[in-house]
């Protein structure tokens, strides 16, 4: 499994650069999923935050369950793959 993670965190990026090379409305589609995927990846930390306040539970482990939350889990990988994409466009372009 710690393969695969390793393997897609570099091929994902790639592939998506691939893709956008193709067509111009994907790219788009990747900008608008991404703006999506923060706003939610937002919204779930700032209520699992406040929820820790709120039950008085700083200095404790309770924000760690955020990790168990699959929408936090799906959005931040889609962000990480997108953020090392939009890395991979400027490099591209810089050349």
């Amino acid at each position: 499994m710690k393969t695969i993670l390793v393997i897609s965190t570099a091929l994902v990026p790639v592939l998506m650069y691939y893709v956008t090379t193709i067509s111009k409305h994907i790219q788009n589609a990747f900008n608008v999923i991404a703006v999506i995927a923060l706003v939610l990846f937002g919204m779930i930390t700032s209520t699992a935050v406040y929820q820790v306040i709120i039950d008085q539970a700083v200095f404790s482990t309770a924000i760690h369950s955020i990790f168990l939350n699959p929408y936090f889990l799906i959005t931040g990988a889609f962000l990480g793959a997108y953020f090392i994409y939009r890395l991979l466009v400027l490099t591209m372009e810089g050349r």
